[in-house]
């Protein structure tokens, strides 16, 4: 007869050692799992059998409770009784001197909030620093929404000042809010503030921040606009797609949703959007970041002497990745350096910019390579001769030369390079990617012919345009931007095509098109489908 196995089913004492809990840990099984099934009923029953059965509380049993009565706050059907045992299991929590955190003070001041008590709301949030607790951007939501739908617009700026002394960020929906806020107590200032503070929170906007645009701009008030000085400097200073300084114009505004073509021409007002910038102060800050990463890394002279040549050859309009472009597509068995692709690009960049001819940065080892294999010297002369070529010394690291010098000299950069290794995560700058959209170049080879992409003619972003226009891009479900709608808003004369369509000034649906209509034009007419060609060339700014 077979001996039983230890493995087999186990004895009854081992059974209730595995199912048997402590009272509390079973409490909190049994409110996690109402917690997942959103049965607040059940789980205020399971709290007063806790009371009457004097069940040690701690603050996860708190939390759990207080997270389900918050999230029933709001339901017509349950809020009386959610606000009734919320406010009681936080007395409770109270009493017995257990420390609320964060998610504690959050369920709390959404309680207060459901309550119509945003003053509560908000203290609790500032009792946090009593017990060294940092809130987080949704501990304040309560009260910031509460006193923007009482329309108490002071203690919602006050709100909003707090979370930026805590070092948060608005993101759209509190944002949102508050334009809201701003634009129903007449609040100019605050919403011009506030809609460049979504510009630079959001790529595009919802459905609902775009009527609160639509409904403010249509209502605004023509004599609180004013023209401002030095608009296309500051435009420049910034580097494109905004100004910063105020309304301009007058008049009541031209509210529309429309299209733009594919090479940035707004198809209502037929306005060239920009392909939008780092400004000038976040260049100098990325600069200087770069190059002191690159001295830390780097030897010193090495990269000092190259900063010192820059400054005097400083008239470059496109940077390429030498080493980037000459391996590409390289790893086959008699795959090497091809130099006939990298002059390839570098003729292409010489044509594009009007016969100005491109920096290629390369380290010294693959010019010596180049320069002892007599197919490729005569070219590798050439470009010396012309003055593209500046070669990195021995143990330097191309990357650092690359980016600095387009960082500094604000031109293109020619690289497939996605910029994600090591280096580039050491910047940890919110500013790379719009900054990568702006100035690199991509490029492929196709049966060896040089195919380049270009940056965007235009960013998807909000922007403010010299004339006082303003173009806001609304989130779009398809892949096609060509079927993107961007809310257009413009004043009567502001941009020569709304004096040529005499368009009246009311909000115009789309209708079977891309093209907005005006309400005295309103057929199915589509805009041209014209792409200028893009030169990439980088616009003047000043000093």
């Amino acid at each position: 007869m077979a001996t039983p196995s230890h493995h087999q089913n186990p004895t009854p004492s081992t059974k209730k050692k595995k199912t048997h809990k402590n009272p509390e840990a079973n409490f909190l099984y049994e409110l996690n799992s109402c917690s997942k099934s959103k049965d607040l009923k059940a789980a205020i029953s399971l709290y007063d059998s806790a009371l009457s059965k004097n069940t040690r509380l701690n603050q996860s049993h708190f939390n759990t409770l207080l997270y389900l009565c918050s999230t029933f706050a709001t339901d017509p059907d349950s809020k009386d009784l959610a606000l009734r045992y919320g406010f009681r299991v936080f007395d409770h929590m109270m009493a017995l001197n257990i420390h609320p955190n964060e998610a504690s003070i959050t369920s709390i001041a959404r309680l207060s909030a459901a309550k119509g008590d945003g003053d509560y709301a908000f203290e609790m949030v500032k009792k946090l620093g009593d017990y060294q607790v940092s809130p987080r951007l949704r501990t304040y939501e309560p009260a910031l929404f509460c006193f923007c739908q009482k329309l108490e617009a002071e203690k919602a700026y006050e709100v909003e000042e707090d979370i930026d002394k805590m070092g948060l960020s608005l993101e759209e929906p509190q944002i949102a809010a508050l334009l809201k806020l701003s634009a129903d107590m007449g609040r100019g200032e605050r919403v011009y503030n506030y809609l460049h503070k979504l510009r630079r929170s959001v790529r595009w906007v919802s459905e609902e921040t775009c009527k609160v645009l639509e409904d403010w701009f249509c209502c605004k008030p023509s004599e609180i606009s004013s023209d401002v000085g030095s608009v296309k400097e500051a435009i420049l200073r910034n580097g494109g797609g905004w100004h910063g300084l105020g309304w301009i114009g007058e008049g009541k505004w031209v509210v529309k949703k429309g299209n733009v073509e594919p090479n940035g021409r707004c198809c209502c007002c037929g306005e060239q959007l920009d392909c939008v910038d780092i400004d000038d102060v976040e260049t100098e800050k990325f600069a200087l970041s770069v190059a002191g990463l690159a001295l830390e890394r780097e030897v010193k002279a090495n990269f000092k002497e190259f900063q010192d040549w820059l400054e005097k050859n400083a008239d470059y309009e496109a940077i390429v990745d030498g080493a980037n472009i000459g391996l590409y597509q390289q790893n086959f068995a008699q795959g090497g350096f091809s130099a006939l692709q990298l002059d390839t690009v570098i003729k292409e960049m010489y044509t594009r910019s009007g016969n100005k001819w491109p920096l290629v940065i390369l380290h010294n080892k693959r010019v010596r390579a180049l320069l002892e294999n007599p197919s490729h010297r005569k070219l590798v002369e050439e470009w010396m001769a012309n003055g593209v070529l500046y070669t990195t010394p021995h143990g330097s690291n191309d990357d650092w030369y690359w980016l600095y010098a387009t960082v500094k000299l604000r031109c293109l950069l020619v690289t497939n390079d996605e910029m994600r290794d090591h280096i580039f995560e050491l910047l940890g700058s919110s500013f790379f990617l719009k900054w990568k959209e702006r100035h690199q170049v991509r490029y492929t080879f196709l049966k060896g012919a040089l195919k380049l992409q270009m940056p965007p003619a235009y960013s998807i972003v909000i922007q403010e345009s010299e004339k006082g226009s303003w173009h806001v891009p609304i989130v779009c479900e398809s892949d096609e931007e060509s079927s993107r709608s961007w809310l257009c808003i413009t004043r009567p004369g502001g941009c020569e095509d709304e004096a040529k369509t005499g368009s009246t000034m009311e909000t115009c649906e789309i209708v079977n098109g891309p093209c907005c209509k005006s309400s005295e034009n309103r057929n199915n007419e589509k805009c041209d489908d014209k792409t200028t060609s893009v030169t990439g060339k980088r616009k003047e700014r000043s000093p």
